[in-house]
């Protein structure tokens, strides 16, 4: 997508994290990182195992804070941003309470800040609608496939009207044809809310150029930015994209910029 009159509405910059391990070893998590994701971009991090993707976007979501460099979130530091609910966040284990409905559920966040019940209903029927569970509200998540588990957690995650949505691998614990409905079902998700800008971690290099606006590759650690690659696919995609020439294209460059640094890439699904 050009970015061109388009607002930035997360910078990084210069971003560095070293943190003690569990065996009192320093560990260099990520050096140096800079980029800017505008408004309405899907934008997909990828790199070898532990590079840093989940930290990078963990600091985003100020769950840790670097140890050097800056990052601004709707022109905010990540603690302001979170204090007033501009992003969701979504991790792979989709962590519902099994003692609550899917329709409670959703209504969590919005009980927290205090929602009038009726007002909490409406919007928590609303985003299950959207994922398409309008009919299981008063169902409780053990009754659910793993891949309608977490379609109730991005509902949640969706349910205070942030502009901006951070996923932690959220697919990845799911068979590959789960995988593909869902990588499906996100994007018509994100077209259906306007501006609605994704930062997602992923292992899967097919999954991050079918979603994506641009692929953010980041070196073995200490995580480096490798490399940002344009996605240029014409969208609305669909499962005919991924026997797109340039599909086949994009994949291989991505494979090519992972292979160029030294790591572990034996939970990158080619």
């Amino acid at each position: 997508m050009g970015q061109k009159n388009v607002a930035t509405v997360i910078s990084i910059k210069n971003i560095t994290k070293k943190f003690r391990g569990s065996d009192g070893e320093q560990v260099h998590a990520i050096d140096n990182i800079n980029f800017d994701i505008v408004e309405g971009e899907f934008i997909s991090l990828i790199g070898p195992s532990g590079c840093g993707k989940s930290t990078l976007l963990r600091m985003i979501a100020d769950l840790i804070e670097p140890s050097e460099g800056t990052i601004s979130v709707n022109g905010k530091s990540p603690r302001q941003a979170r204090l007033d609910r501009d992003y969701g966040f979504v991790f792979q284990s989709p962590t519902l309470y099994d003692w609550r409905t899917v329709l409670q559920n959703v209504e969590l966040p919005l009980e927290i800040m205090k929602y009038p019940k009726a007002k909490r209903r409406e919007r928590a029927e609303e985003m299950l609608g959207l994922v398409e569970l309008g009919s299981f509200v008063n169902k409780y998540p053990w009754q659910l496939s793993g891949g309608m588990q977490q379609r109730v957690s991005i509902a949640r995650a969706l349910a205070f009207e942030p502009t901006i949505l951070l996923m932690d691998e959220p697919f990845g614990a799911l068979d590959e044809m789960t995988r593909e409905r869902m990588n499906n079902e996100l994007l018509r998700i994100w077209t259906a809310i306007p501006h609605m800008t994704v930062v997602f971690v992923t292992h899967s290099i097919a999954e991050a150029v079918y979603l994506s606006d641009r692929v953010v590759v980041l070196s073995a650690r200490p995580g480096r930015l490798a490399t940002i690659i344009d996605v240029d696919l014409p969208r609305p995609r669909g499962p005919e994209t991924r026997d797109l020439d340039q599909f086949f294209h994009l994949t291989s460059q991505v494979r090519h910029s992972l292979r160029g640094g030294v790591g572990d890439l034996s939970k990158v699904i080619e």
